[in-house]
């Protein structure tokens, strides 16, 4: 019978750890794919000013004349 409960205490406390894992681990995914997202907005706005910075220097490249 002690076997029976050690067993099952066992059981549950295993699930309830491979939650706390499992919720830990989406969390940080969730966190470094914002970061992600955030990086990638940024490049593309720093390409945007990069492309625009280039024509206004160089205005015979963008074929207006």
């Amino acid at each position: 019978m002690l076997t029976f409960v050690t067993t099952s205490i066992l059981y549950v406390c295993g699930f309830i750890f491979l939650y706390g894992v499992i919720r830990l681990a989406v969390r940080h995914a969730l966190e470094d794919v914002e970061m992600r997202r955030v990086q990638a907005q940024r490049a593309e706005e720093m390409a945007a000013a990069r492309d625009r910075a280039l024509l206004q220097k160089h205005g015979f490249l963008s074929n207006n004349g």
